[in-house]
């Protein structure tokens, strides 16, 4: 318990600072015989800042917990 509180405290640290990434992946947009076009798209993903406070108190919990056994 008192391992994936430590972890749960780190995670929700870096959500906290961190609130997304950005990734490119490519998509064809043509692709007829020889002819062949590619574009990159820049994707998203974020997350709100509260879910890495959530995360960090529920790490605290677990820390807490696991000092009582």
């Amino acid at each position: 318990m008192k391992f994936l509180g430590i972890i749960l405290i780190i995670v929700g640290t870096v959500m906290f600072l961190i609130t997304g990434i950005t990734y490119t992946t490519e998509e064809t947009i043509i692709d007829a015989g020889p002819l062949k076009i590619i574009t990159d798209k820049e994707n998203d993903l974020n997350w709100p800042p509260y879910a890495g406070g959530i995360a960090i108190v529920a790490g605290f919990v677990l820390m807490a917990v696991g000092k009582k056994k």
